[in-house]
């Protein structure tokens, strides 16, 4: 290598967390936080003491506050793991009463 001639840049070190963590935790927020939102949805649909056009008119705006929720909880859970399993089991122990109960509410 000619002396005139700038040295290659030394490569750094990546810092942070590794790719496919990155990547899990943005599908759990997108997937899970979905499914725990349209869970809540249902469940509020049940659950709140509106007539039946109000319970669903509300119910499925606070799902946008539900899934914010679950899409924070997916980037601050301990792990990857805990992410998808919690945001999975919340929609599902959220959806469940729904099924339990389909003539008071109006699934969504």
């Amino acid at each position: 290598m000619p002396a005139d001639m700038p040295a290659k840049p030394a490569r750094r070190k990546r810092n942070g967390v590794p790719a496919w963590t990155a990547v899990s935790r943005i599908l759990a927020a997108l997937f899970a936080g979905y499914w725990t939102a349209w869970g809540a949805t249902a469940f509020l649909t049940l659950a709140l003491p509106f007539d039946r056009p109000g319970r669903v008119t509300a119910a499925s705006l606070l799902c946008f506050a539900v899934w914010t929720t679950a899409a924070l909880y997916a980037f601050a859970a301990k792990s990857t793991w805990r992410a998808w399993c919690v945001l999975l089991l919340a929609g599902a122990a959220l959806y469940a009463p729904a099924l339990l109960f389909p003539d008071f509410t109006a699934r969504p």
